[in-house]
């Protein structure tokens, strides 16, 4: 049973989108992070890092040779691993509508669509869960689309607590935030929060898809990162082009290989439905089918699930924390088994010749 995935009790209004499936694996694997994955090492304190807890064993369809009991297992090096926690933003006001006629997300009401009434509820639910979950104390990075719904969304669930305007900080976000009615919310004891392109939802034609200009949200979420936001306009959106779904594949591949660029080891990814169906179907083709299920499956509303990503072609550099060189202080360590192999080479001369 998994213990971190969440899958909000209000029930969500939601449009499922169409999707892909590729025959190869990319070399970024990505699998579930519940019961499937253990550590080799348990922390018992409750409180360590799940990183200390996580999977260097996990299962997926590669069989072991010639150990019947150890089908379906890989061992991967903890530090080649990402644990990702995704999540779909919550409900914004284009799903209401949109839930029910499809041309709605074709309307310009929806520009930049921003989360309803429910959709909050759904953010103090999963803010509640990822606070009694310890989750919120184990997050290095918070990587979210730079749209209003992901924006709230992020700060909503992950920020800080009892932000007054007496404080010397700014704050994630500021009161009455695109129309929501909620107070500003802190930045302190908050993970880093920083906005990136490459996880928008499907790009073109819908309005709701379409971001505002970044300086207006740098004012409406002071403390959010934008730096890698190159343009202050929306220069990707594209009125009568919408991305195919193999594009936004792609790009969510991209986006896969250059978090291997970045330090942090446990991230929170929030996102979009489109994006996170149509990336995650390229993944668990190689695993038992009710696993590639749990992989790819609709989002709902925020939904929270919980994966890990492997580096199987070395495309990130990074050093372990854990592991440890041995020898030290340096002195003769001969495995029994070498020194086995090596009495077998000497003596095997001696028992080949001819009688």
């Amino acid at each position: 049973m998994t213990i971190i995935n969440f899958t909000p009790n209000v029930s969500p209004l939601r449009h499922d989108r169409g999707g892909i499936s590729l025959a190869s694996l990319p070399s970024t694997t990505c699998i579930p992070q519940s019961t499937r994955c253990r550590s080799l090492s348990q922390s018992q304190s409750q409180s360590s890092s799940i990183r200390s807890r996580l999977s260097a064993l996990c299962l997926s369809s590669l069989h072991v040779a010639d150990m019947d009991d150890g089908a379906g297992t890989s061992l991967f090096p903890l530090h080649r691993c990402k644990t990702l926690h995704l999540v779909r933003h919550a409900q914004g006001i284009h799903n209401v509508e949109g839930d029910q006629n499809y041309k709605a997300y074709l309307s310009p009401e929806y520009l930049d669509a921003h989360l309803t009434p429910l959709g909050w509820q759904q953010v103090d639910n999963l803010r509640k869960h990822v606070h009694t979950c310890g989750l919120s104390k184990r997050i290095d990075l918070v990587i979210t689309s730079p749209l209003l719904r992901t924006l709230q969304t992020s700060v909503g669930v992950f920020g800080g607590e009892g932000y007054t305007d007496s404080m010397d900080v700014l704050p994630l976000m500021v009161a009455n935030a695109g129309n929501s009615g909620r107070a500003a919310i802190s930045s302190i004891s908050s993970p880093p929060v920083m906005a990136v392109e490459l996880c928008r939802e499907h790009l073109g034609v819908h309005p709701c898809d379409k971001r505002r200009n970044i300086s207006d949200y740098q004012f409406l979420f002071p403390a959010v990162d934008f730096s890698l936001i190159e343009n202050d306009e929306d220069v990707l959106w594209k009125a009568d082009i919408r991305e195919t779904k193999e594009e936004v594949a792609a790009r969510g591949l991209q986006f896969l290989k250059w978090l291997w660029t970045r330090k942090e080891k446990e991230i929170a990814i929030v996102t979009h439905s489109g994006f996170l169906f149509h990336t995650l179907s390229l993944f668990g083709n190689d695993c038992q089918p009710l696993i590639k299920k749990e992989i790819c499956k609709h989002f709902a509303n925020c939904e929270l699930r919980s994966m890990v990503i492997v580096d199987r072609s070395m495309t990130g550099s990074v050093d372990t924390t854990t592991n440890y060189p041995g020898k030290i202080p340096s002195g003769l360590d001969l495995p029994s088994d070498i020194a086995d192999k090596k009495k077998l080479e000497k003596e095997e001369p001696h028992s080949s010749g001819f009688a």
